[in-house]
């Protein structure tokens, strides 16, 4: 009888936890919730620029040089004259100048803005999470052009030194600038992949051909702890969308719908994140993924269509009770 009595009691407080973490976990107090950041996908692409300095210098001068004399008498009968001039000009000119041309390549930093509003909108749906709004990347001071470099070495006679730029992927020295105050863990999102398609195929026993055009994402993710930079989930997503047309012999021009494919990019881009996102943080920390919602996740579209995304898998828990 007290063994029952020890196994009921057991299970109801089972129950009440499972209850508590389930249906009322939005009750938490104030301030209980995490608090995360999402940063716009760190990207950085190798650019190549032609640039031209040159200086030119010209002088010139010029003198001239005159003179001139006469004489004349006259009388009543006989008259007597003289007369000698003389004149010079002299000019020069020099002129000198360098000229510098070439091509000259860096690495661009930047973020990639609109393709992560989604992703921020599936943790608010999907989580109990709440959202903080974090600084841009800061690149820095504006540096000289690299004509502006090489025409002040050029005039003055002294290499300009390179200033080391901020780089957009160096994720803890940008939280330890303050970019993400305010926030308990940041998720850092930089881009692998990018890549549109633009593909025209015959449609075989017609006259007609099919235009498919789209868009492929793929980016890295980490989620990082603020304090301790640890990181508690790390995962590649991907987001992919595109729209066709059906084009006749006729020359039809049917431009794509780039804004539906960027749609549909940042919205499957944004499933792919939280899923692998909640399925990560029921295996690295309990205490995050309690805040997951049980059943509030983020709708799938699939031809049109919603359908609900699957579920996390939870790490199976074995309770012995003796």
């Amino acid at each position: 009888m007290q063994r029952r009595t020890t196994l009921n009691a057991a299970l109801s407080v089972l129950a009440a936890t499972a209850l508590t973490w389930g249906l009322s976990a939005h009750a938490q107090q104030p301030g209980a919730a995490p608090k995360i950041a999402v940063t716009d996908l760190a990207y950085a692409q190798q650019v190549s620029e032609y640039f031209m300095a040159g200086t030119y210098q010209r002088s010139s001068q010029m003198s001239a040089q005159g003179s001139h004399s006469g004489g004349y008498s006259h009388g009543p009968y006989s008259g007597s004259g003289s007369h000698s001039g003389q004149q010079s000009m002299q000019a020069s000119e020099q002129a000198s100048g360098t000229f510098v041309a070439g091509r000259y390549s860096y690495i661009e930093q930047r973020e990639l803005g609109g393709y992560t509003n989604d992703i921020k909108g599936a943790i608010l749906q999907g989580t109990y999470f709440k959202l903080v709004q974090g600084k841009g990347f800061d690149a820095g001071k504006p540096q000289p052009s690299k004509a502006e470099q090489v025409l002040n070495q050029v005039q003055g006679g002294k290499m300009a030194q390179p200033v080391r730029q901020p780089e957009v992927k160096d994720i803890i020295n940008r939280i330890k600038k303050g970019e993400f105050n305010g926030a308990d863990y940041v998720l850092f999102g930089v881009v692998s992949s990018i890549e549109f398609t633009d593909a025209l195929s015959p449609l075989q026993g017609t006259t007609s051909a099919t235009r498919q055009y789209g868009l492929q994402l793929l980016a890295d993710f980490s989620l990082i702890h603020t304090k301790t930079y640890e990181i508690k989930a790390a995962f590649s997503a991907q987001g992919a969308g595109n729209d066709t047309k059906i084009l006749s012999i006729r020359g039809d021009i049917a431009p794509p719908n780039r804004a539906k494919v960027m749609r549909e990019t940042s919205l499957s881009l944004a499933q792919d994140v939280y899923q692998q996102l909640a399925m990560q943080l029921g295996y690295t920390d309990a205490n995050l993924s309690r805040g997951v919602r049980q059943g509030g996740q983020p709708m799938m579209m699939q031809g049109g269509q919603p359908m609900p995304m699957p579920q996390p898998q939870q790490p199976e828990q074995v309770i012995i009770l003796k």
